[in-house]
C-alpha cells in the first residue's frame, strides 16, 4: 500500500507553517504580474539596489575565479571585518574567531537557537515578534514562553515583565531590537535594565537580533546587549547584509558571540558543516566591502528611510480612527486598526480581525498589508506597513487606504 503524501512527511515538518509575509510578497507579485495596481506595504525588503562596492567586490571575486569551497564558517579575513565592524559600531569586544558567517540572518537564528536549546528549555520572547521565532524553537524541542507588550508601551517589554517569565528551566532570552513587526525600539538604558535582568540568571543567554541596529531615526543611540558586560560573554548577536545594505537576495548573514560564546559558535559551525557548508565562496569579499567601504551609501538609505518613516506616520495618523506607534527603527509601522471590527467595507465584506481588514484591502483597494496574526503574539488588532518602498507609493497607498476607510459602513 502507498503511503499518502501526508503520512510520508515528518511531523516536525508537517508541524510548521508557511511564511505569511512571503506569501504575501508572492501574491502581490502575481498581482502585479495580472495587470493590477497593487501598492504593496507588506515586503520588509529595501528597494534600493544593494551598493556598488560590495556588488564589485563580488563581481570581481567571481571573475577572479574565487568559485571553490571556504572554511564553513566563513573565510578569515571576512569574519576579521565583521568582527572590527562589531566592535567599532556596536562596541562588542570580539575577534574573528567570536564570527560564523552564514545563509541569511535567519539561518543565522535558527542555529544559534538549535545549538543551545534542548528539549524542554524554555525561550522567553517579547510579543509581539517576528513570525520564525517560534517555529525555531520548536524545531530545537524548545517552549517558547511570550511576554505580552501593547501599543501603550510601544511595544517593549518592561525589565519586571522580562523577570516575571523567567523560571529554572530559561535557557534563552530573545530581543529584536529594532523591531520587526513593530517599528519600535529599546532605548540604552531599558537596554542596560534587561541586560540585568538576565544576568541574574546564571543559566540563561541572550540572542539579541540586531538586523535593524544601523536604521535608527529621530537621533535614537542603539545599544547592542553583546556590549555589556554583565551579559557579554552570553550573548549571541544575530546581524547581517539583508536590511541594512539593501542585500535581501544575497542571503548573507552572522552571528558574533564572544568569550564563553565561542563554544555556541563552533556549535552552530558544526551544525551548518552537516547542512549548508559554507556560504557562497565569492561573497566573502563582498562583505568585507559592505564592513568597510560604505559608510557614506548605508547612511544615504538610513536617511530616506527616515523621511519615508515620518511621511508614513504622518498619512497614517491621519486615518479615521486608527492609532499607530511612531517608528524609531528598521522600516515598520504598526498601526491599531480594531476600530474598525464589526463595520462593513465598501465592497460588503464584514470586518472582524486584522486578517479580514487586510483581505478587503487588497481586494478592493489594491493594498497589501500584513495582519498582526500573522506575527507571534498580542497583534491581532494591528497590521505592518512596510515603509521600504518610495514615497509617492506611500502617500498614494495611504490615500486608497484612507478613502477605503472613510467609505466603511457600521
Amino acid at each position: 500500500m502507498t503511503a499518502t503524501s501526508i503520512d510520508a512527511v515528518s511531523a516536525r515538518a508537517a508541524a510548521i507553517a508557511p511564511s505569511a509575509t512571503l506569501a504575501l510578497t508572492a501574491r502581490v507579485r502575481a498581482l502585479r504580474d495580472e495587470g493590477q495596481d497593487v501598492i504593496g506595504f507588506g515586503a520588509g525588503e529595501p528597494d534600493f539596489t544593494t551598493p556598488e562596492p560590495v556588488c564589485s567586490a563580488a563581481i570581481e571575486a567571481l571573475q577572479g575565479g574565487m568559485t571553490h569551497y571556504v572554511p564553513v564558517p566563513g573565510a578569515p579575513e571576512t569574519r576579521a571585518a565583521v568582527a572590527d565592524l562589531m566592535r567599532t559600531r556596536n562596541g562588542i569586544a570580539c575577534t574573528g574567531d567570536d564570527v560564523i558567517i552564514s545563509n541569511g540572518g535567519k539561518f543565522s537564528c535558527f542555529l544559534a537557537i538549535q545549538a543551545l536549546i534542548d528539549p524542554g528549555d524554555e525561550v522567553v520572547l517579547p510579543t509581539p515578534a517576528w513570525l520564525s521565532y517560534k517555529p525555531m524553537v520548536e524545531l530545537a524541542g524548545g517552549t517558547l514562553v511570550e511576554v505580552e507588550t501593547g501599543p501603550e508601551s510601544d511595544f517593549l517589554a518592561t525589565p519586571e515583565a522580562i523577570a516575571a517569565a523567567m523560571t529554572p528551566r530559561t535557557k534563552l532570552v530573545i530581543i529584536n531590537s529594532p523591531s520587526n513587526p513593530c517599528g519600535t525600539m529599546y532605548a540604552p538604558e531599558q537596554v542596560r535594565a534587561l541586560a540585568d535582568v538576565v544576568a541574574a540568571h546564571d543559566r540563561a543567554w541572550i540572542m539579541s537580533d540586531e538586523i535593524y541596529d544601523r536604521l535608527v531615526y529621530g537621533g535614537r543611540e542603539h545599544l547592542s546587549l553583546g556590549s555589556l558586560e554583565q551579559v557579554a560573554d552570553r550573548t549571541i548577536t544575530i546581524n547581517g547584509l539583508s536590511k541594512t545594505w539593501a542585500a535581501t537576495g544575497w542571503r548573507v548573514g552572522w552571528a558574533c558571540a564572544p568569550g564563553q560564546g565561542g563554544a555556541v559558535v563552533k556549535a552552530m559551525t558544526r551544525l551548518q558543516s552537516q547542512s549548508s557548508s559554507s556560504i557562497t565562496g565569492f561573497l566573502n569579499p563582498a562583505i568585507v566591502a559592505a564592513c568597510t567601504r560604505t559608510d557614506e551609501e548605508v547612511e544615504a538609505m538610513r536617511c530616506a528611510f527616515e523621511q519615508r518613516g515620518r511621511l508614513m506616520f504622518e498619512k497614517v495618523s491621519a486615518w479615521p480612527h486608527v492609532t499607530c506607534p511612531p517608528p524609531g527603527g528598521a522600516f515598520y509601522v504598526f498601526p491599531d486598526i480594531s476600530s474598525t471590527f464589526g463595520r462593513t467595507s465598501p465592497g460588503g465584506r464584514k470586518l472582524a480581525s486584522a486578517a479580514t481588514f487586510a483581505e478587503a484591502l487588497l481586494e478592493e483597494a489594491s493594498v497589501a498589508v500584513v495582519p498582526g496574526e500573522s506575527f507571534l503574539g498580542c497583534g491581532g488588532n494591528h497590521v505592518r506597513l512596510s515603509f521600504a518602498t518610495d514615497e509617492a507609493s506611500i502617500t498614494e497607498g495611504c490615500r486608497r487606504v484612507h478613502d477605503w476607510l472613510e467609505a466603511l459602513q457600521g
